[in-house]
């Protein structure tokens, strides 16, 4: 049983990651940076770079381990936009968390497939 992977999936999330990148960067530095001219919290875009290479090519392992990475900058949005004082910092932290979500869904709903399929052939063996 062959493991049917839908493109689209990884191209949402490609996009969905490269945005996030994008907002990190743009958030920290020009947007709504923690102190004027911008703070060194633009370089948590770099661990988003990690998996980029992985999740353009569709790499089942690298879309796993994204996916729980993904899950801090959703946590961290979450509370940005519940605590942050300041309107355009909170309403960039609900772009990131609706990014952190597209990406994460279209991740788990990618890898979905070839789970099944090889819990199919490990049960096939037995």
């Amino acid at each position: 049983m062959e493991a049917k992977l839908n493109p689209a999936l990884r191209h949402g999330a490609v996009a969905s990651l490269l945005c996030l990148c994008l907002l990190c960067v743009l958030w920290e530095w020009l947007l709504a940076p923690l102190r004027p001219g911008g703070s060194l919290l633009a370089l948590k875009a770099v661990p988003l770079l990690l998996p980029l290479r992985g999740v353009i090519r569709g790499d089942l392992y690298t879309m796993q381990w994204a996916s729980m990475l993904i899950l801090l900058y959703l946590m961290e949005g979450i509370v940005r936009a519940w605590s942050d004082p300041m309107p355009l910092s909170a309403a960039l932290a609900v772009i990131e968390v609706a990014l952190s979500l597209v990406f994460f869904l279209c991740a788990i709903f990618y890898v979905h497939p070839a789970k099944r399929a090889a819990k199919a052939r490990a049960l096939k063996r037995r």
